[in-house]
């Protein structure tokens, strides 16, 4: 039985994911974990998200240290957000906890300090920037695409809800580096943040990204390959996320198998790399 931590517990997607690892034979909830101060702090998290008591009660993020070291789960699932996530990702090395980490927006620096703390720990940890499963077919997909299509002008359009704090999202971002790295691109020398003014003509090695924010859109991405005469769009759309969640469970299963010290992505936990 693989025990499981739940960050951000009261929130939509801790919700879903701990109904999800509820229906699974192989899983198990040890602990809830809320934000510090949580309104939830003491409350079964079964009974926040409408299940009925599942004999879990929701601890402030303050606690994250205390949590581990007592209910001493396998695996520490976080989707919350950069700042908070590094914090609990080196907490759970620190207490040999392994990780799946579905939070973007990390910096640089963030992730050099992420990845030391995994590796000094030697904990196994799957950190992916989107866990659907269509998300990532995608992105093999544009990866052979760019090195076919390499002479062509590539755009990369991302669309969100319109409470997403991070632009360009990290799958967007992630796409960047797929395809710069197809294409053997400098990626600090390609990027290009949308258009306004006089820009001039497009140059053609440059790769254009762009954000829309708007609505409930759950996640948009589209690769955009335009040549003379013709083009190509590479489109996922998610739906709903459950989508994110399948992952999550897929991803759960593959860390606790996985090589110690070493950050996995969707694509290793799919086997498509």
């Amino acid at each position: 039985m693989i025990r499981v931590a739940v960050t951000g517990a009261g929130g939509r997607m801790a919700s879903k994911i701990i109904k999800s690892i509820l229906k699974q034979e192989d899983m198990k909830v040890v602990a809830a974990v809320g934000t510090p101060n949580t309104p939830f702090e003491g409350k079964d998290i079964g009974e926040v998200i409408g299940v009925g008591m599942i004999d879990v009660q929701v601890k402030g993020a303050q606690k994250l240290a205390e949590v581990l070291k007592e209910k001493k789960p396998d695996v520490l699932v976080d989707f919350t957000k950069a700042n908070a996530a590094v914090d609990t990702i080196k907490t759970s090395a620190d207490c040999d906890v392994n990780v799946v980490v579905g939070t973007t927006g990390f910096s640089e620096e963030q992730m050099d300090e992420i990845k030391r703390s995994i590796e000094g720990n030697k904990i196994k940890a799957v950190i992916a920037p989107n866990m659907a499963v269509g998300v990532n077919a995608f992105f093999k997909i544009i990866e052979d695409l760019a090195k076919i299509l390499n002479d062509y002008d590539i755009e990369i359009i991302e669309a969100h809800h319109k409470n997403k704090v991070d632009a360009p999202s990290g799958t967007a971002v992630k796409t960047y580096e797929i395809i710069a790295e197809a294409l053997r691109k400098n990626k600090d020398e390609t990027y290009v943040y949308g258009r306004q003014g006089i820009v001039g003509a497009r140059t053609s090695g440059e790769i254009g990204m762009h954000a829309v924010r708007g609505g409930d859109i759950v996640g948009d991405h589209t690769v955009l390959f335009a040549g003379e005469g013709e083009r190509i769009e590479i489109v996922h759309r998610a739906h709903s996320r459950q989508v994110f969640v399948t992952g999550v469970i897929k991803s759960v299963r593959y860390v606790v198998g996985a090589s110690e010290g070493k950050i996995s992505d969707m694509g290793d936990v799919l086997g498509i790399k």
